[in-house]
């Protein structure tokens, strides 16, 4: 090849890679198209289902990884994969692995269920200062109280 077909063959494919155009004989390889097995969750099921898991509604989650919940709701319905940037921090936020959220490990249950929303509500309670925890304990004495009465009557 001389050296004069191989400047413009080199000028031709960085001027398609810098303007993102094609040239014509241009060879761009298709995207792969992934086929899940009947068994296999999609990524956007998994983190709808983890997201359930802990507790979290998609606003919530949102709130928690400081984005929006429009972005939620599109990697929960669109989207393929995550931004590997967002793996941690949703892999920290729903308290999985980043293996579990990305569905090369099987999540790990322990066998009973929790109603993590509470516990949540329950953390902050305890970060309030005593007098404000005092009087929430008294609204739950008072409701569990009631409760009792209904059961036994």
């Amino acid at each position: 090849m001389s050296s004069n077909i191989l400047e413009e063959t080199m000028e031709l494919k960085i001027l398609s890679y810098n303007r993102h155009a094609v040239m014509e004989g241009d060879f761009i390889m298709p995207k792969k198209t992934v086929q899940l097995k009947e068994d296999e969750e999609s990524f956007g099921g998994r983190l709808a289902r983890l997201r359930k898991a802990a507790g979290f509604s998609q606003r919530e989650l949102a709130a928690e990884i400081n984005m929006s919940n429009r972005m939620i709701a599109y990697y929960e319905t669109e989207a393929a994969r995550l931004p590997i940037h967002l793996l941690p921090t949703l892999a920290k936020a729903l308290k999985v692995s980043a293996d579990e959220l990305m569905g090369l490990e099987k999540t790990k249950k322990n066998g009973r269920t929790q109603d993590t929303r509470l516990w949540r509500r329950f953390s902050q309670v305890e970060k309030l200062p005593p007098p404000k925890r005092k009087q929430i304990v008294q609204i739950l004495d008072a409701f569990l109280g009631s409760e009792k009465v209904k059961k036994t009557g």
